[in-house]
């Protein structure tokens, strides 16, 4: 390499090096931060619920368990209290029978077991023992569900591979099963019995595609059973019957915000309500949200129009999916972090609007989950609400530092977010221009290294002709000194535009 070269590739390192991002998108600890609790509280009363959900091995981190227990004075067990998990996750064959009196009657059922959900009840406990001005409530999910439930529950000697029971058996074996997990935890004898705030009853039986009940092509066995909504009247009769009456009984699904879905959710609240011996007490809206679905308007309206069938509404397992411009890459992490935080921001808005204006009751909302790594939407799940393209997700108000989000400041802190926005959008356009000032500078450097190839042609022909004794370095010195003072000029440029930002 000659020395022109060498002294251009020195000037090309020194400009890289000057436009080096320094702002990564993470957001330092702020050790002043409000419990979200707390603010809530303050939004709309003490008794609104600020919740999260946990499941598996989440009780055993204990900073996530801090964060849970800081900001949260509601729970939900993301799978602990679900059908599949009472029968200890034996999806393929019964684990075993016993025989029980229901009703006067003998009838063998299936052996169920509760130690995996009195691991986190255990564990609220003492934390509400330990702390009685900071309890948390816990969120009962869920009774009847066409998902998560064994496939031979629903058929004869729980066998999946025999015929499915009658509609009459199956009476007997929802009601066993009602009653059970709801005395268990809820009854007079119960050392559970104070914890529960409401217990949804009822999951998802409402048809994406066609606004009416989910059937049996549509993966429902409880509709194959009986062909016709009467297991969803019996779920809320049995769950009247057997729960205390201050827990209160919900429905709960996801697309909520759905014209023809909401339409279908209507008619099963309505048809609830009037059947006699149940009893609904609201609806749980998932909020499985995107950035574009639904837009506020719609997530009011809908609102409205559920609490005028049932007393009120909770946003049960809040999150948003990313959008498609984050590529799960850190140079488009913050932009991401604030249309997120626009859209907790927004949907909590709303919720405050619809209890301030008493057009609705919304009595809480739960965040699906605590911190962004251990999302259900970090896998392709083929469940309702989840994704469907395999994208990097980071859809909760806490990052996988266990610190806050703009999401966060989006509900607690909407001063300090609109700081954070500004601060990104400085950030954004810095980048921006700092992209464009190295790619002048580089352009300008090639055009430079061009010049100086041709001018060390021209050298080398002149020194041939000079006369002897001329150093071929005096005869360079001129195109040297001129390439030092090209490189401090663009150099200079660099740095005069960086401050004019």
């Amino acid at each position: 390499m000659n020395r022109s070269r060498a002294i251009l590739f020195a000037a090309m390192i020194v400009l890289g090096a000057m436009f080096v991002p320094t702002d990564s998108g993470v957001y330092a600890s702020d050790t002043d931060v409000i419990a979200l609790r707390d603010k809530t509280a303050a939004d709309f009363g003490a008794d609104f619920i600020a919740g999260t959900s946990v499941t598996g091995g989440e009780i055993n981190d204990k900073s996530l368990m801090n964060l849970v227990t800081t900001h949260f004075n509601g729970v939900t067990l993301g799978n602990e209290l679900k059908p599949d998990c009472m029968f200890g996750y034996n999806n393929e064959h019964c684990p075993g029978t016993e025989t029980i009196t229901l009703n006067g009657e003998e009838l063998e059922v299936p052996r169920i077991g509760f130690a995996k959900a009195e691991k986190y009840l255990d564990y609220i406990l003492k934390w509400n023992e330990e702390n009685p001005k900071r309890q948390i409530k816990v969120r009962g999910h869920v009774l009847v569900w066409h998902s998560q439930t064994p496939e031979w529950f629903f058929h004869e000697e729980y066998d999946a591979s025999k015929p499915y029971v009658t509609p009459e058996v199956m009476d007997k074996r929802q009601e066993w099963y009602i009653k059970t997990v709801l005395e268990h935890f809820t009854g007079p004898e119960s050392e559970y019995k104070d914890l529960f705030y409401g217990w949804d009853v009822l999951n998802e039986a409402i048809s994406d595609n066609r606004g009416t009940y989910r059937n049996d092509k549509e993966g429902s066995s409880w509709w194959a059973v009986y062909q016709s909504n009467e297991y969803i009247i019996n779920a809320f009769r049995y769950a009247n019957k057997y729960a205390p009456a201050e827990l209160k009984l919900y429905y709960n699904d996801y697309n909520d915000c759905t014209a023809s879905k909401i339409n279908g959710i209507e008619e099963l609240l309505r048809t609830v309500k009037e059947s006699p011996g149940t009893r609904i007490d609201g609806m749980g809206m998932q909020g499985h949200y995107d950035f574009n679905y639904p837009t506020v308007d719609a997530f009011k309206k809908a609102a409205v129009r559920y609490c005028a069938i049932v007393d009120e509404v909770m946003v049960t397992e809040l999150d948003f999916k990313a959008s498609s411009m984050y590529d799960g890459t850190s140079e488009t992490l913050r932009s991401e972090y604030m249309r997120q935080a626009v859209r907790y921001r927004d949907i909590y808005d709303a919720m405050k609007e619809l209890n301030g204006s008493g057009e609705a009751k919304i009595t809480g909302f739960t965040v699906w989950g605590v911190i962004d790594g251990h999302s259900w939407l970090q896998a392709y799940t083929g469940v309702g609400g989840g994704v469907t393209d395999g994208r990097a997700q980071c859809p909760l108000l806490f990052d996988d530092e266990y610190e806050p989000k703009p999401a966060f400041y989006g509900i607690t802190d909407p001063d300090k977010l609109e700081l954070m926005i500004a601060e990104n959008k400085k950030a954004v356009d810095e980048a921006k221009a700092e992209k464009k000032a190295k790619a002048e500078a580089i352009k300008a450097a090639k055009e430079s290294e061009e010049a100086l190839i041709a001018a060390d042609k021209e050298t080398v022909a002149d020194t041939e002709k000079a006369p002897t004794g001329v150093a071929t370095d005096d005869i360079s010195r001129g195109h040297i000194a001129g390439l030092v003072a090209m490189i401090i000029l663009i150099a200079f440029s660099a740095v005069m535009i960086k401050r004019r930002l």
